[in-house]
């Protein structure tokens, strides 16, 4: 999907198409983001599914839990929208979707790098990071139950991972570089042996990269 070219309408105001468009975009992007980071919580739950099939329980689809857990980044697709409208309509926007203000993005920059230390990162990241953990402690039989325990890995992913996505306005939203970076980060943050020392360097790269801008405006 090129999205280099795409752009949201200037200084006037959005109609309800473009806004929908807007969040048609962002689902799309969330999942082409948040997908292949989920893949060991995927395969994990698959396993799981087939030895307890091998045992005589029902077997669910692995797409009950993956719609779950997609439901959630689809529901974060709808808060980002409505933030961007909102910095559109405050004018700190351009259509290139970038935010023009360098207060703005020392504020996420320095926010993202806090967000890093914080005890609710390291929960939520402790979550997505040990997928037999998961299943082990959250495990719900039928459908209703793999779609339940979607929602919840989702709820982690979400937690881990939402100050990082906010930072899509400091590079532009449509720049796919900024967004391939994003994703990687957020893969090796879960995947990695030492995933958790990963984020934790990069939150202070992050807040010195904020500060760093912020002295610049003052």
């Amino acid at each position: 999907m090129d999205m280099s070219g795409m752009s949201m309408p200037g200084s006037q105001e959005w109609r309800a198409m473009d806004i929908f468009l807007l969040f048609v975009m962002w689902a799309v992007m969330m999942v082409a983001m948040m997908v292949p980071s989920a893949a060991p919580m995927v395969l994990a739950f698959l396993d799981v599914n087939r030895r307890r099939q091998t045992a005589g329980r029902p077997f669910v689809p692995v797409g009950i839990f993956l719609a779950g857990y997609l439901v959630v980044w689809t529901a974060y697709s709808a808060v980002a929208t409505l933030a961007q409208w909102g910095l559109h309509k405050a004018a700190l926007l351009s259509p290139a979707m970038v935010a023009t203000s360098p207060i703005l993005n020392g504020g996420l920059l320095i926010a993202a790098g806090i967000f890093q230390w914080t005890p609710l990162k390291r929960g939520c990241l402790k979550g997505c990071r040990s997928p037999l953990s998961f299943l082990m402690s959250e495990w719900r039989d039928g459908w209703a139950g793999a779609f339940i325990m979607g929602l919840r890995h989702g709820s982690y992913c979400v937690g881990c991972c939402w100050v990082l996505m906010a930072l899509l306005f400091v590079a532009g939203v449509m720049n796919l570089l900024w967004v391939a970076v994003i994703a990687l980060f957020v893969m090796a943050e879960k995947t990695l042996p030492r995933g958790e020392l990963l984020g934790r360097v990069t939150g202070v790269v992050l807040m010195a990269a904020g500060v760093g801008l912020l002295a610049r405006v003052w």
